[in-house]
This record gives structure tokens, sequence and C-alpha cells, in this order.
């Protein structure tokens, strides 16, 4: 089957090297999105263990599509909706894209729905209910050069939600981009990890998962399992495939400071619900106060922008004193650090060894290395 995963922009090539270690083939890579092959066991495996993804889209049919009318009585052909959508499930529609006499996303989506619906009460005389939060289907449909493409999506919502953040700060990094930083930043698992700006605890704790190989979609409940043709012994296969991917080593130290302790203590109650706390240490302390190890490693943050959080003024400051600090403590270590401003970067008075252009939630951003001398 043909099927696409979308991914932060500029992680598209760490996303193909993921999917391809998980089996799939034919990749194409475009800005954001990667095309590509996959049998129903690789599927299902990418949706337990792809830690990089927003969301994975099965492709089902494409067809013409020049206006209102061909996409309402084409939806309706091109998929034995008799089977895969009962009036007892509930179904969502979203719509990505523009197409002759479809430019507006709202329209075109309730245009779908009328199609599915109208069919369903020829069919049954009853129809399914919408459910935008919870659906047992959901539609993508993509509109593109008078064509237009019918997609299903086994999550329903995105898979950067792992689950274990059940606390989070005023700007939170997503998981999966948290991962992929993770992933560039070329972290080797034997050496020490500290986050001296760790707000929620995400790079922390995605760090300590992608070491232990723990699969991300393990305790999802994947809405998958009600397509017409979800194959339940592939499905626990991949799912006990996944569990026994877990590596039970011994992790160095991985060690946040959060000098609130309100967010410090967030980010604990989150770690202790990825059931990783005895991997990770938080310390309710300024950056300042913190003792490194002897043994050099990484240092990986994520620190304000001023774009959502922190006027400049303060911020110019906190780079300045963790300039400081790094240049003082730290020499030998490796710094990677998520800019989304350059003036504030500056204040570190430190030069980069390499930037790496990463989108944060539309913010364009770099991912910056220094090496500490």
């Amino acid at each position: 089957m043909q099927v696409i995963a979308f991914f932060p922009q500029g992680l598209e090539i760490e996303g193909s090297k993921e999917l391809i270690s998980l089996g799939v083939k034919s990749i194409r890579i475009s800005k954001r999105i990667v095309f590509f092959d996959a049998d129903k066991a690789c599927l299902y495996r990418l949706y337990l263990q792809a830690r990089l993804p927003f969301r994975i889209l099965r492709e089902m049919a494409s067809f013409s599509c020049r206006g209102p009318e061909q996409l309402y009585f084409g939806i309706q052909k091109v998929l034995e909706w008799r089977d895969w959508l009962k009036p007892s499930m509930s179904f969502r529609v979203d719509i990505s894209g523009i197409s002759e006499g479809l430019t507006h996303s709202h329209f075109s989506a309730l245009n779908v729905k009328n199609s599915i619906v109208d069919l369903q009460k020829k069919l049954w005389n009853k129809r399914s209910n919408i459910n935008v939060q919870l659906p047992d289907l959901c539609i993508h449909v993509h509109l593109e050069n008078d064509m237009a493409t019918l997609y299903l999506d086994g999550s329903g919502n995105s898979l950067h939600r792992r689950g274990y953040r059940p606390a989070m700060g005023i700007a939170p990094l997503k998981e999966n981009l948290a991962a992929g930083l993770i992933k560039l930043s070329g972290w080797n698992e034997s050496l020490p990890l500290i986050d001296p700006l760790c707000g929620s605890g995400t790079l922390l704790i995605e760090a300590a998962a992608q070491a232990l190989k723990l699969a991300p979609g393990l305790n999802k409940d994947f809405i998958l399992k009600k397509w017409f043709d979800f194959d339940t012994q592939v499905w626990e296969i991949e799912k006990e495939n996944a569990k026994n991917t877990n590596n039970n080593q011994k992790l160095p130290l991985i060690i946040g400071c959060e000098k609130d302790k309100s967010i410090a203590s967030q980010a604990i109650e989150n770690i202790k619900v990825a059931g990783l706390a005895e991997f990770i240490q938080i310390l309710p302390i300024h950056f300042k106060e913190m003792k490194l190890p002897d043994n050099k490693g990484i240092i990986l943050c994520n620190p304000p922008y001023g774009k959502r959080l922190g006027s400049e003024e303060t911020l110019h400051k906190l780079y300045h004193e963790l300039g400081m600090y790094l240049k003082e403590n730290a020499s030998g270590w490796v710094l990677w650090l998520l800019s989304g401003n350059p003036n504030l970067t500056s204040s570190l008075r430190m030069k980069s060894s390499l930037k790496i252009p990463i989108s944060n939630g539309g913010i364009d951003c770099r991912w910056l290395k220094y090496l500490i001398r």
C-alpha cells in the first residue's frame, strides 16, 4: 500500500532514516512529507514504533476532481463504504490542499461528509455521527491539480502525543520534534546528557525513551483497529515485537535543571508517568548551581525565544549567564541549543560549528551545535 508520513520541517531526512529502519520501501522525500510503500505489518510497526512523524496516512484511492459535484460523487465511488463505515461508527473528515472550485477546506469537508451520510441513508436509512475528537474512522482528503486523494488516518490525532505529559509548561516542545533533535545531535547513549533549562522535561524523556528503545505507540488505542481489513494476528505479532525492542541497558547520567519549582514538579510528574523516574534526575535549581559530572557529554536545551515566553531584555541576561556558565564549567562538552531568535543567541558569546534549520510550531529555528572550549 502507498503511505505518507508528515514530519516537522527539517526532520525529513532523519524521519526517512527511521522509516527505512522500520521496513518501508520506495521512499520519496518532499517538504514536511515522506511518501513510501509499506505492507500491512510494516504500517502497524510504524504506528507502534516510529518516533518522528506527526501523522501517518494510508492512501486508499485517487480520482479526478474539478469541483464540488465531482468531489461529492467521486467519494461515494472510490471506497466500499458499506464495509468501511457502518452507521454505528462515527467519523471525521480532514481536508488539505485546494482544487478547482474547492478552495475552502470547511466547505470541502462538509461536501465529503454529506456525500458519505447521504450514501449511508440510501443503504441503511441511517447515518453515522460526526465525532471530531475520537472518531471510529478518520478520513483525510487531499486536493491538488484537479485530483482528490482519499487517505485514512490510523491514529485519529497527532502521533507526537505520547500520553506522558499531563503537565505541560507554557511553550512545550512537541515530543516528536524533541526526538528528532536528539537524533540530529548524535547523542551516544554512553555519554551524560544535561538539559540546564529543562522545563517540563520533554528532551530528557525522549532521550531516555530512545536509549531504552521504548516503543512510543505501545500504550495507545489506535483507531486503525476498526478498519475493515484490520488483521488482529499481524497486529499482535507487531505489538509483541515492539515490546521486545526494549533495551534494559544501564543509562548514563540524564539530568535536568529547572529553577521554577512548580515547573520542576511538572517535569518530575511527566517523568513518572513515562515510567522513567529511575533514569532521569530533575534538579529544582538554577543551572549556575549545578556541578557537571567529570565524564564529558552533551548539553541539550530549548531556551525561551521571547516569542511565546519571556521578554527579550530578561532573556538576553539568561543567555549571557548560560554562555558564561558553559565556558567556565563545561570545557570539552558539546552544546546543542534550539534557537528561535538569533539576537538572543548572540548573548551566549559563543560561535556555533553547525546550524540546522528546524520549524518549531511555525517558528523558524536553528538547531545549533557548539564545541565548548
